[in-house]
């Protein structure tokens, strides 16, 4: 298995540019990682990367070794899987990610659980709300709210999810109660927008009698991070467009307040895409199902 392990050190360290990441990803230290790499060029015969202080590349045979290597790993996940469903202990890594605020509160508080019912499985998370690659990544599992683009994905609607437009108190006495969408235009209102390479919130759209409209609201600040703009928006510098489950503890304490409850933002879905193959593997099928199973009471 050594050999093999080299060659999903190879990968990984290819894919993500340096010897810290690829090793990261796979557990291992950067000693272990570059001790890997040589055996696998000692066995080969050949230089796979160019290393500079700053830097690490393929060679050209590195670059065609890479296909040929990632096909070898395809093939050999694959049938592991097949042959895992006549074992009655799922075992592996499952790698998953979600964005930050559904990742917190909804995925991960079900980890441990699915961990202690098939002990011989690994959860590992990566958390994000930026958009990610699932095959690039290595990524097994990726959970999202929202509309999914990526149609070579297997899609599994989990759950509608319902969003709300608020603010807190102290922003409302400040600069005053929208009573209709249009009051959010224009820089009358601060809104806080959830921005990042290649983000698709730069307009909110809500639900009027008309059906929906699309809303080009604007902020003074904007962030990468969920959580930084629900945390704003407790301080009272703006209106945020969140899951109502993301928000739901301070509605109900008041420390953050509904606006424009008649014309709400569309709701969305939390769902979850995987490469088809996924399919054949029982601890991905079972980790689906058991998230869609015990999460769907935080959406109603």
């Amino acid at each position: 298995m050594s050999y093999v392990e080299s060659l999903r050190v190879f990968v990984r360290v290819l894919e993500l540019g340096s010897i810290t990441s690829g090793g990261r990803d796979l557990r291992l230290t950067p000693a272990v990682a570059s001790k890997r790499l040589k055996e696998l060029e000692k066995r080969l015969g050949v230089r796979l990367f160019n290393r500079t202080t700053r830097s690490i590349t393929p060679t050209e045979v590195g670059t065609v070794f890479y296909d040929e290597a990632k096909a070898v790993l395809r093939a050999l996940e694959s049938a592991e899987a097949r042959v895992a469903n006549f074992s009655a202990t799922p075992r592996g890594a499952i790698r998953v990610t979600a964005p930050l605020g559904v990742g917190r509160r909804v995925v991960a508080p079900l980890v441990p659980e699915f961990s202690d019912m098939y002990p011989e499985t690994e959860i590992r998370m990566r958390l994000s709300d930026r958009k990610v690659d699932l095959l690039a990544d290595g990524l097994d599992i990726a959970f999202f709210v929202g509309e999914p683009s990526d149609s070579n994905m297997k899609l599994r609607k989990i759950a509608d999810c319902k969003r709300v437009l608020c603010a807190s108190p102290a922003y409302l006495s400040q600069f005053g109660t929208p009573q209709t969408p249009e009051d959010l235009l224009h820089g009358a209102h601060n809104c806080l927008l959830l921005r990042y390479p290649r983000s698709p919130e730069y307009y909110w759209t809500v639900e009027t009698d008309l059906g929906p409209q699309k809303l080009e609201v604007r902020g003074k600040y904007d962030a990468d991070d969920g959580d930084v703009l629900t945390d704003w928006a407790l301080a009272g510098r703006g209106i945020v467009n969140k899951p109502r489950f993301d928000v739901r503890d301070h509605l109900a304490s008041g420390r953050l307040v509904e606006v424009l409850e008649h014309t709400p933002p569309v709701q969305t879905m939390f769902g979850c895409l995987y490469p088809h193959k996924k399919l054949q593997d029982p601890k991905i099928r079972l980790f689906v199902e058991h998230i869609s199973r015990n999460s769907k009471p935080m959406f109603v």
